[in-house]
């Protein structure tokens, strides 16, 4: 019989295992990105910490150790909007490393900043001019064997976190995404109706290469949820709208990419319409695949997989809680419609992960159309052996209806405090990183 779960298995838990109610709102993880070696991994909180895990290499089931934690961001307040600004952190992006040294960008709703992280060598003085032999020498002097000289011998490495640049007053509306350029010397910023381009080594300027503000706000009838870099084309970015589109733009054309290059659109069924129809089509995260030539989008309900060379519609569209279609109005009261979930795509482009509810996610295999639905909940994997001996779930193909227990979960006793939100897959190989309220969960294929 065929593995149910895909090969995956849990492989570790960083965190507080206990109750939802017992945490508190700065611990619960709103960021979770591994670097482009997969060596290490970030994730930032609520509370503006950020915290760095490295690979262990010694391994006995510790895939990751902990590596260093500091505090990115402090909660603000703007006197001129008399606007509480706060810490959470929205986006981590790492960049190039250079020498021994680690880079990353971190971003709360106004402000980015440009962290260098790296190994500090502490030295002590192991010897002091005290002679040894405290007796004076004939004439009162002493003997030069007596005399020591210091010297300094290293005692401990402690990680260091500076920050090197801080980007700040050039977002009027919350920063909702960074994105480093192929160049590895500018980045993108966006809110809900401008991106700006950043040169790293540039704190004081930025570039509007994206403007949809209109002159009348009354006017304004979609806002941008998210930009990305093509990841080889320096000249090439994407950006989503509350509307469901998403547009290619190219840099070489004009400074101000008011004209797209592509639009990226899906023709709404007028049969399927209701209230909440532009709600559940608001894109709340897009990827690019590493060799750029697909684009994963995550709205309310679906993802979809574009084509570079095909706008018309997307070559798949995968169904991610399809069951809940008959809660939006227990959704819109409750918030919950509005939750932002990520997707990403596999190292390899083969396969694609986004979260749900009662912690579950989906790990969608687009060669062969299976759906794998994983729980990343610690309390789950002790009933799951007790439950391994009576019954298999089955994995079905995406898009298709089944009777999987965790649709009847989430349909029927959902519990909406628990969602995977946010999640980053290694380059390299099958691991998955997902946060977990307060908790970093990590799967390994």
């Amino acid at each position: 019989m065929a593995d149910p779960d895909g090969g995956w298995r849990f492989a570790q838990c960083f965190g507080d295992k206990g109750d939802v109610e017992d945490v508190t709102e700065a611990d619960i993880i709103s960021a979770v990105e591994f670097d482009t070696s997969g060596d290490f991994l970030a994730t930032g909180d609520k509370g503006g910490r950020i915290v760095l895990f490295e690979r262990n290499e010694g391994k006995k089931g510790c895939e990751y150790k902990f590596y260093t934690e500091f505090q990115s961001h402090e909660p603000e307040f703007d006197y001129l909007k008399s606007l509480e600004i706060e810490e959470k952190i929205n986006k981590i992006r790492w960049c190039k490393k250079q020498n021994a040294a680690h880079f990353l960008l971190s971003t709360n709703d106004k402000t980015i900043k440009l962290w260098k992280v790296f190994e500090k060598s502490l030295k002590v003085v192991s010897e002091t001019n005290v002679p040894t032999d405290a007796s004076p020498a004939r004439g009162g002097a002493m003997l030069k064997s007596s005399l020591k000289l210091p010297r300094l011998i290293h005692h401990d490495t402690m990680i260091a976190a500076v920050p090197r640049k801080i980007y700040q007053n050039a977002h009027a509306y919350h920063i909702n995404s960074i994105s480093v350029n192929s160049d590895g010397e500018t980045y993108l910023s966006a809110d809900d109706l401008r991106i700006n381009l950043w040169n790293l080594n540039v704190s004081d300027q930025s570039f509007n290469v994206v403007d949809i503000k209109p002159v009348n706000m009354e006017e304004l009838t979609e806002v941008i949820t998210a930009a990305e870099f093509h990841p080889s084309h320096c000249n090439l970015f994407v950006y989503s709208s509350s509307k469901g589109t998403i547009k290619l733009n190219d840099m070489r054309t004009a400074a101000l990419c008011d004209q797209y290059s592509k639009l990226f659109e899906e023709e709404e069924d007028p049969q399927s319409k209701s209230f909440f129809s532009e709600i559940i089509s608001s894109i709340s995260d897009l990827k690019f695949s590493r060799d750029g030539r697909y684009i994963l989008s995550r709205d309310y309900l679906t993802l979809k997989i574009w084509d570079m060379n095909m706008e018309s519609k997307p070559i798949q569209t995968i169904q991610i809680h399809n069951q809940l279609k008959s809660k939006l109005c227990d959704l819109y009261e409750n918030d919950c419609i509005f939750d932002k979930f990520e997707c990403t795509f596999s190292g390899d482009g083969k396969n694609v992960l986004t979260g749900s509810y009662n912690n579950y996610f989906h790990v969608y295999d687009l060669e062969t159309g299976s759906d794998i639905p994983l729980q990343a909940d610690k309390s789950a994997f002790k009933a799951k052996k007790a439950a391994s001996t009576k019954h298999k779930p089955n994995v079905t193909a995406f898009g298709k209806k089944n009777n999987r227990a965790e649709d009847v979960g989430i349909a029927e006793t959902a519990d909406f405090t628990k969602k995977i939100l946010h999640a980053s897959w290694h380059p390299q190989e099958n691991t998955i990183a997902l946060a977990a309220t307060n908790n970093l969960f990590l799967f390994q294929q």
